[in-house]
């Protein structure tokens, strides 16, 4: 028999995933102890209520809330609380005591992600964050690690399991986005308060970190242009479906050239876009996620899977938590995080991209040519029209596709439509992005 020196881990937190990584932790100590070369040691649970309900059995005298003399006791500390606050200070003071800190929580990497790496440099230690992004996706290791000495171009993310879930239904069965939602709630796969996914904040705070992660560059989430799905509609999805398009919620991180300055600088973005049916993301169904990744020399690459779960989002903490133990049975410090680019982030109005513009105007001569000249006048080119008009009705819906243009001029050229006499609505406007 092997005897194995012990790691110490101390967790903060005992919801839908802390559960799970407790129990795994216990259930596969002596398989864990094979890999990594030392045994992990589970010393104790810090909770706010040592009575309430777990997702998981757990031994109750590892649940403490004396939560200081926990991360003091441990090696390395796995924080599963969620929000900003007590999670900053604890996550400071366990990098001050020493330990290494694995992480799920992608509000405090997005909000205060440079200073916990700065204060984990400065001492030598490992803050790992897998489970931050993409639920059981390894996503976060493939860009720090095995692409890191390639060039990032682009990642197009459906990030939000939730959004995909509630899009996906409208797609399949032209549910309306409220009933959508509201089976969303009902099979758990929205919270109470949907805001934070339905609104694009949780995919605006993974971006943020894909984006500094693949730039090596500083994103703060409050550079991150956000727009949720709240105003997709059925009848959107719907003609969506008949361009051959599907309606996805994207977190998008690109390299752009500064068309002003010339120089190279990074945009994040989230919004819902008509995405072509050909490409890998519209066959991501239900609460899944993917993240496609252009890179320079590897090409396009996926990664697909879970984005949600108690027991998935373990697996990509565990997988942290054994790289860390090995690192402390072969010593060492840990991989510090790498911003060196500092690339300016750039406004929404500096990109280039393309639109699918709905407008209802009046069913009368000349409409047409009053609406081409809205387009000349900013500079923007009409890729494809598509005019129908209801019997007896007095107005005609036109599906108007745009060639690529800057963000900025098509934001003027549709200002300007919303304020022709010819024009009684906007009725739909949704970026194309994906094209194959």
């Amino acid at each position: 028999m092997i005897e194995y020196r012990s790691i110490r881990v101390g967790l903060l937190g005992a919801g839908s995933v802390g559960s799970q990584v407790a129990r795994l932790l216990l259930e596969h100590s002596d398989e864990l102890a094979q890999r990594v070369g030392a045994r992990i040691e589970l010393v104790g649970i810090a909770v706010r209520d040592t009575n309430a309900k777990r997702d998981a059995d757990l031994p109750p005298e590892l649940l403490t809330t004396d939560v200081e003399s926990l991360i003091h006791g441990s090696d390395i500390v796995i924080e599963l609380m969620g929000g900003l606050e007590p999670a900053r200070t604890l996550v400071l003071a366990a990098i001050a005591s020493g330990a290494d800190v694995v992480t799920g929580n992608k509000a405090l990497l997005a909000t205060h992600g440079p200073e916990l790496f700065a204060a984990a440099q400065q001492v030598g230690a490992q803050l790992s964050y897998e489970a931050a992004v993409g639920g059981a996706i390894p996503i976060i290791r493939p860009l720090r690690d095995s692409l890191a000495g390639d060039r990032i171009d682009r990642i197009l993310g459906i990030v939000n399991g939730t959004t995909n879930f509630i899009l996906d239904r409208m797609d399949q069965t032209g549910a309306s986005l409220e009933a959508a939602l509201a089976t969303a709630t009902e099979l758990g796969y929205a919270e109470a308060d949907p805001t934070a996914d339905i609104g694009g904040y949780d995919a605006a705070q993974k971006a943020a970190i894909l984006a500094s992660l693949a730039f090596h560059t500083s994103v703060p989430v409050d550079a991150v242009h956000r727009e949720g799905i709240t105003g997709v509609s059925a009848e959107q999805v719907e003609s969506a479906k008949r361009a051959g398009y599907v309606v996805k919620l994207l977190a998008i991180c690109e390299r752009l050239i500064d068309d002003e300055t010339g120089d190279e600088g990074v945009s994040a973005r989230v919004y819902p876009a008509l995405v072509p049916r050909e490409h890998p993301l519209a066959a991501v169904h239900g609460a899944n996620n993917a993240v496609f990744v252009e890179a320079a020399a590897a090409g396009p690459l996926m990664f697909y899977g879970a984005g949600a779960g108690g027991v998935q989002t373990a697996s990509a903490v565990l997988g942290d938590l054994v790289a860390i133990a090995r690192r402390h049975v072969i010593g060492g410090p840990g991989t510090a995080e790498s911003t060196h680019a500092e690339l300016p982030v750039l406004d929404i109005g500096r990109i280039t991209t393309r639109y699918a513009i709905t407008l209802e105007v009046t069913d009368e001569p000349g409409v047409l040519e009053q609406i081409a000249h809205v387009f000349a006048e900013h500079g923007v080119s009409v890729e494809q029209l598509a005019q129908t008009v209801a019997q007896g009705s007095e107005r005609a819906t036109l599906v108007i596709g745009t060639h690529e243009a800057k963000e900025s001029a098509l934001a003027e050229t549709v200002a300007a439509l919303s304020q022709s006499p010819v024009v009684a609505s906007v009725a739909s406007v949704l970026r194309v992005e994906g094209a194959v």
